[in-house]
């Protein structure tokens, strides 16, 4: 009798032995070296969390309030591209299992469903992912659809002036639509079940992009992606998205806290601090690493959500304690999704939802604004692995107090 994942780990050496490789390797890969994606880990680990007993915590409750409405947990499915790969259909399930689960569901705008598929499932909050086309009116459309769907916010992804090389793509030669080579036939022939699949419900296809643009065949998924997005997109262009947009707006693939005036400025309700999950800048920093900076820039004038390596639910509590808001999760539903589709990423979110509680109770943690910087010890900033102590002390260093206190007044609601 084969035993149900217990963990997200679990589920991704579930996927990685169900999809063919190309597709696996398409949704577990980074940009490059795929440093970026191995410090998303490393970083998180490097924070440590702090116990706290004896606290009463026979109650506790993982309950959030974004923008004026109220979710079960801390956690949003983010937005993934192309997920019909993992399984046919897979954003509708995703938003199911989402709406199930008491969470927002946030659709790609690569997704491989129409946008009226995704807003008919269920009845769970769906935001929507907006890329800023080098066709201004294809973009246009796509905020005036979500308006009409009843897309209940907007993420705007902003860190793809050019595409990662994502070199495992390029290998496996990754198309769309895809093209059948003999070691792509062969990797079908050893996963039958995902090729039986495949094969009653058609090979996926970007279904929002295509029913805009009248997509051609591209070498790539990151070459179409070029050919289509602007790189020329500045904060103006975020401000003409505000105008047209009258629901939450935020904006998504921040890792720059000098970037928070600005936000603000223009008018956003939130930020996604992300290296796009290390499918773009190679060798980036970890968002965990900078998180604390952008609450002490933000204060409590912005939501702040996190994406880009969460497994766990102590990943989650590590991120809550710095000062998010809540977390994305990307990866984590895919790998479900491609185990069992909706019933799989049900599973995964009590898995995260269950995680988390256990990190809360023994973290003194009896409701989610109780997280706070006393329960990490955190590396110092830019202090390397193994680097000596007098070397890390003569790096200039921003004041240790000011992202954390911050981060503990805006818990306590001291922040303007």
């Amino acid at each position: 009798m084969k035993h149900q994942p217990q963990s997200i780990a679990d589920f991704r050496e579930q996927a990685k032995r169900r999809l063919p490789r190309f597709v696996f390797d398409f949704i577990d890969g980074g940009s490059g070296s795929e440093n970026t994606l191995a410090e998303n880990r490393s970083a998180l680990d490097r924070h440590r969390l702090v116990g706290r007993a004896p606290v009463d915590v026979q109650a506790c409750s993982q309950s959030v309030s974004l923008f004026g409405r109220d979710y079960s947990m801390p956690v949003i499915i983010g937005p993934t591209g192309l997920a019909g790969a993992a399984w046919p259909r897979g954003d509708v399930d995703l938003a199911r299992a989402a709406s199930k689960g008491g969470i927002p569901f946030v659709m790609s705008t690569a997704a491989t469903a129409t946008m009226e598929e995704v807003a008919a499932a269920e009845a769970g909050a769906k935001w929507f992912q907006l890329y800023i086309f080098k066709d201004r009116a294809v973009s246009a459309r796509l905020i005036a659809k979500a308006k009409a769907l009843g897309f209940k916010a907007l993420e705007v992804t902003v860190d793809n002036a050019i595409p990662g090389r994502r070199l495992r793509d390029a290998r496996n030669g990754f198309t769309l639509p895809f093209r059948w080579t003999p070691a792509k036939l062969a990797s079908l022939a050893a996963h039958p079940a995902w090729s039986l699949r495949m094969a009653r419900a058609g090979a996926p296809r970007l279904e929002v992009m295509a029913a805009e643009l009248g997509l051609d065949e591209a070498d790539t998924i990151a070459e179409l992606m070029q050919a289509q997005l602007d790189p020329s997109v500045g904060w103006e262009d975020i401000k003409w998205v505000r105008d047209a947009w009258d629901g939450p707006l935020l904006v998504k693939g921040m890792l720059d806290p000098g970037q928070v005036a600005k936000a603000v400025e223009t008018g956003v309700d939130g930020l996604v601090i992300s290296n796009h999950g290390g499918r773009q800048l190679d060798g980036a920093v970890a968002t965990i690493d900078i998180l604390a900076e952008f609450r002490a820039q933000a204060g409590a004038r912005l939501t702040l959500l996190v994406d880009s390596g969460f497994r766990t639910g102590s990943d989650i509590a590590r991120a809550l304690a710095l000062g998010a808001d809540a977390v994305q999760v990307g990866r984590a539903t895919l790998f479900a999704l491609a185990g069992g589709g909706e019933a799989g990423v049900r599973r995964a979110l009590d898995i995260l939802k269950s995680e988390l509680e256990i990190a809360q109770m023994l973290m003194g943690a009896r409701a989610i604004k109780d997280f706070g910087p006393a329960m990490l010890r955190s590396p110092r900033p830019m202090e390397a692995p193994g680097m000596a102590p007098e070397a890390a002390a003569s790096i200039p260093q921003a004041p240790a107090a000011g992202p954390l206190s911050l981060v503990a007044e805006k818990r306590q609601g001291a922040l303007p």
